[in-house]
């Protein structure tokens, strides 16, 4: 039988209108094309939860019900937090079983908890992570994130950035080759969104600041 207090969250996750409103990081938009566009992020703390698997689907399933458990209590404050999105999966190439991928399944920790996370238990092997400010390309995509399109997902991203301005921006001193992120419960079906991130290096940008368009 499914977990109750799981199910109402994820059905809470998935209907915005019927519950309060959920937070996200902020960022600003600096750059828009009709495919993608580069955000700038503010300081953010994450909590992460680093899974080694064969796939993309099952490492983050394993990922967000150690979070889960976290923040519904599993944590040494035993401290209630309150859902966020999106929920981020970043592939790590070449660290998990058989040289495959290896992934960190995140989570954006409510402004509340930002300055002073609670501190998991240790059974889950989870930890915060610091994110500095940065610029990040993203691609929107629809349906749901699977093992079967997340690759071609990311190589439009990687398309798109080559024909512009930002060609060689990204980012060398990243450990990752990209991120999902994920904004839907599994039981919504229509109107699903999802996004392809990659960190891009904006210093030959200018530090990547604002030209106004739009803030989040």
């Amino acid at each position: 039988m499914e977990n109750p207090r799981m199910l109402s969250l994820v059905l809470c996750f998935g209907f915005l209108s019927l519950c309060q409103a959920i937070e996200s990081p902020q960022y600003t938009v600096v750059h828009s094309e009709s495919d993608f566009e580069i955000r700038l992020y503010r300081q953010s703390t994450w909590m992460s939860a680093p899974a080694k698997d064969l796939s993309f689907e099952k490492a983050t399933k394993f990922g967000f019900h150690r979070l889960f458990q976290y923040i519904q209590g599993a944590n040494l404050n035993f401290s209630r937090v309150a859902m966020t999105a999106p929920v981020l999966t970043s592939i790590v190439p070449e660290a998990g079983p058989l040289h495959s991928s290896a992934y960190v399944v995140r989570f954006y920790l409510p402004v509340k908890f930002q300055a002073s996370p609670p501190l998991p238990l240790p059974e889950l092997n989870l930890k915060p992570y610091a994110w500095d400010s940065q610029c990040i390309a993203v691609r929107k995509f629809s349906g749901f994130a699977r093992d079967s399109n997340i690759v071609k997902e990311a190589e439009k991203l990687a398309i798109s950035l080559s024909r512009s301005p930002w060609a060689n921006a990204t980012s060398s001193e990243s450990s990752y080759a990209y991120s999902i992120a994920q904004y839907n419960s599994p039981f919504q079906f229509i109107g699903r969104v999802n996004e392809v991130w990659v960190e891009v290096d904006a210093s030959e940008f200018d530090g990547c600041k604002s030209s106004g368009v739009a803030t989040y």
